[in-house]
């Protein structure tokens, strides 16, 4: 696994162990590419939550291609671990936090309101918790109604592709949903505001 783009382009990220590939599960190369390549200049100095962390691999894909600050988050101390290894080998001083969630805990994501994005909520927010335990759809819950997301933010979830994950939730409304292979990616904007993605309204 390597970044994708930006100026820390191709640098290798750390893996999880053999033991570890059961809890930690990476988002693609070509997942990751993909979906940066349809977020465009949205992520230079954006505030981006990675959640469900794992390696990091999309909060570093961000950092490496602008982003104003990542915090990463996840309950696993071996992902977070992993977090840390990750970002010491790709970057010097990265505008970046790391800290421990258990983000099946609804009271989880208040927390990160008041700790983070109380004043300025987060303008990208990314999930990618196990597959087919209905997390993303709790979490997606749980951040519209914490506010966690900024009013022309967006909320990019993955899932297994066939997963029914809801067209909206709340002021979330669905924008784009991609298959990769066995992954899906669905990209949420708060509904009736102006389009991050194409400048068209609903």
């Amino acid at each position: 696994m390597r970044i994708t783009g930006g100026k820390a382009r191709s640098r290798k990220l750390i893996t999880p162990k053999a033991t570890d590939k059961n809890t930690i599960r990476p988002t693609s190369d070509r997942v990751r590419e993909a979906l940066f390549n349809i977020l465009g200049e949205l992520v230079h100095g954006a505030r981006v939550l990675d959640l469900f962390a794992g390696t990091g691999s999309f909060g570093l894909d961000a950092l490496s291609r602008g982003a104003g600050l990542v915090i990463f988050a996840d309950e696993s101390p071996q992902a977070l671990t992993l977090v840390a290894k990750n970002l010491d080998s790709c970057f010097e001083h990265p505008p970046a936090e790391i800290i421990w969630s258990d983000l099946k805990r609804s009271s989880s994501y208040s927390t990160l309101k008041k700790r983070y994005a109380r004043d300025m909520p987060f303008d990208i927010i990314f999930l990618d918790p196990p597959y087919e335990k209905k997390l993303a759809e709790t979490a997606l819950t749980m951040i519209e109604k914490t506010g966690l997301v900024a009013a022309k933010g967006i909320v990019i979830a993955e899932e297994r592709w066939k997963a029914a994950l809801p067209e909206q939730i709340g002021g979330l409304h669905l924008h784009l949903h991609r298959r990769y292979g066995d992954t899906g990616i669905w990209i949420y904007k708060q509904q009736n505001r102006q389009s991050v993605l194409t400048g068209t309204t609903e």
